[in-house]
Order: C-alpha cells, then sequence, then structure tokens
C-alpha cells in the first residue's frame, strides 16, 4: 500500500511540475516557431490535407527498394519536415489532455515506486537520485530519437529532457520519502 501511495503522491509532485513547467516557464516552448504566412499555409494545408494525421514529407514508399535515394532527390529540390494536423474544427478538449497527462505521470510514478521498493538503497538521496536516474532514461530515450531522426530543434529537445527530468526528481522527492529499503 504504500508503493501505491507513494506513487500517486510522486504522480501528483510530477504533475505539479509539468504545469508550472508549460504554463510558467518558457520551456514548453523552446525551439518552437511561428509559420510565416500562416493564413496562406493554413489554406494550403486544408486543401491538402483531408483529415488529422501525422505527416512527413517529401512521402516516399518505404516499400519502394529505392525509397532512400528518392527521398535524397527530393530534398535536394524541396522541403522536408514532420508535421501534427489537424483540420478546421478541431476541438482542443484541456480537460481531457491534463487528465491523460495525470494518469501518464500517475503510471510513471507507480512504476518508480515500484522499482524502488524492489532496491535495497539506504539514503534518501540515493533513492530520490534512482527515481531520477529512471526519468534521465526515459528522457534520453524519447527526446533525444525525435532529435536525432527528426530533426526537432537542439533548444527544444534539450528543453523537454529538462522538463522530464525535473518532473522525475519532483516524483523521486516524495516517492523516496515513501518507499523505504528492502532488507538486504
Amino acid at each position: 500500500m504504500r508503493i501505491v501511495l507513494a506513487g500517486v503522491l510522486g504522480g501528483i509532485a510530477m504533475f505539479v511540475w509539468m504545469s508550472i513547467a508549460h504554463m510558467a516557464t518558457p520551456l514548453a516552448y523552446t525551439g518552437i516557431s511561428k509559420i510565416g504566412d500562416e493564413a496562406a499555409v493554413g489554406t494550403a494545408l486544408t486543401k491538402a490535407i483531408p483529415k488529422s494525421g501525422l505527416y512527413f514529407f517529401p512521402w516516399v514508399d518505404p516499400k519502394d527498394p529505392d525509397a532512400m535515394k528518392k527521398e535524397d532527390a527530393l530534398r535536394k529540390t524541396g522541403p522536408s519536415g514532420i508535421l501534427i494536423y489537424h483540420p478546421p474544427g478541431h476541438v482542443v478538449e484541456m480537460v481531457h489532455q491534463l487528465l491523460h497527462e495525470f494518469l501518464k505521470e500517475l503510471v510513471q510514478s507507480l512504476i518508480a515506486a515500484f522499482l524502488l521498493s524492489l532496491t535495497v538503497l539506504a539514503s534518501y538521496f540515493a533513492r530520490t537520485g534512482f527515481v531520477t536516474l529512471i526519468g534521465v532514461f526515459a528522457s534520453l530515450g524519447a527526446d533525444t530519437s525525435y532529435f536525432i531522426w527528426y530533426g526537432f530543434p537542439l533548444s527544444y529537445t534539450l528543453a523537454q529532457i529538462v522538463i522530464g527530468v525535473v518532473g522525475a526528481l519532483a516524483a523521486g522527492l516524495v516517492i523516496a520519502a515513501l518507499v523505504k529499503p528492502r532488507p538486504a
């Protein structure tokens, strides 16, 4: 029961930090730029893309044996990128998004609390560090891949890693106080 309580309270601590990071710091928008002539781009996108989705361009069929060669040729003469698109009328349900974000952080914290319960780390700082390193592992695994494979800006990538690691630290501070070491 102590592990579940630690996970729930750690999830709340992480959610509070994530909220602060996104609403009261520039971290959430670091590396994100405004599109020039947004109205014209929006009109073109609305005509070209019928539904919400994740799009890569230039698009080349990945099953084509010459896909890499064709993509390289297209990139030399035209733009390339990745786009998350929603057509006009897409409604953002902030309550649902916040609930899903909290549930994600709750699951992360429950996993961290469970993993910490399997250790014999005696000091509070070692236990906090353990949970924080789980966050480092997760943030490097996801955010760095977007930088490597999709060209996300380095500033954006680093800001997202900071948000994730500090979130893990916030959870770790709470979880480490409640999850004590198992006997050796």
